[in-house]
């Protein structure tokens, strides 16, 4: 996927949601990974040209995990022209060795949250991007339904009220295979995760599942991911949306 491909889907999903208004001051927040790299690369080309001025910082949250090495992603963000600030916590600590964490990824997402809030808010932004894509979102649909019961997905603009921070998810349109080949196409310096837990999670069960039923229905993620438009879901109905 070249950048102007990856810059079309983000443009639509911001467009369509409403992300960006003029004057925000939106933090990215960056796991390591390939979405959030890939994420870095289009709000900043966005910038260039979007009617809407805004501006960038870059946020990482360190779990404390031995061998993180968060230097590619300083070396990239410079390159990149976004301020980067990686935000040191001992989070891997007290989940791991401290409380012993049977099913560590809850409270380990809402501590690296409440972390990454903190510091949005430090830096004046009242915006925070998500790197979650298209395939994220049907996942978190699918774990919903059959971990839950219940029809239900994270949107993409989330008003945060004890915060006062908007988060926005641009990437809600670009299917994960694309942001794949875009991370091997431009070289992105992906840092891998350290966490002891990764790749064991319900998350790749259904990753898993997915693999399978998009060799059995055809179209299989686009039918899910209009259901989840047309579902009445908080934060994804639009009018234009049929």
């Amino acid at each position: 996927m070249k950048i102007q491909k990856l810059l079309s889907y983000v443009r639509c999903a911001v467009d369509d949601y409403n992300m960006i208004s003029e004057g925000d001051r939106i933090a990215i927040g960056v796991s390591g990974g390939k979405d959030s790299l890939a994420m870095i690369v289009a709000l900043k080309q966005l910038q260039r040209f979007y009617p809407n001025h805004f501006e960038l910082e870059a946020i990482s949250v360190s779990l404390g995990f031995d061998g993180m090495d968060f230097s590619p992603i300083t070396n990239f963000c410079r390159e990149q022209g976004v301020n980067y600030t990686v935000v040191e916590t001992d989070i891997g600590e007290i989940i791991f060795n401290e409380r012993k964490e049977k099913n560590p990824c809850s409270l380990c997402a809402n501590m690296r949250k409440g972390a990454l809030n903190d510091m949005v808010e430090k830096l004046g932004c009242n915006k925070i991007a998500l790197g979650h894509n298209k395939d994220d979102v049907i996942e978190t649909f699918l774990m919903s339904l059959f971990y839950e019961g219940r029809i239900n997905c994270f949107s993409p603009v989330t008003y945060l009220d004890r915060k006062k921070i908007t988060s926005i998810r641009p990437l809600v349109y670009v299917p994960e295979a694309e942001i794949i080949g875009f991370s091997k196409k431009y070289s992105l310096p992906v840092v891998k995760n350290k966490c002891p837990a990764d790749g064991k999670t319900k998350r790749e069960d259904i990753k898993n599942m997915m693999r399978e039923y998009r060799s059995i229905f055809s179209c299989f993620d686009n039918k899910i991911f209009g259901a989840i438009q047309r579902a009445g879901i908080n934060g994804w109905a639009k009018d234009k949306i049929k």
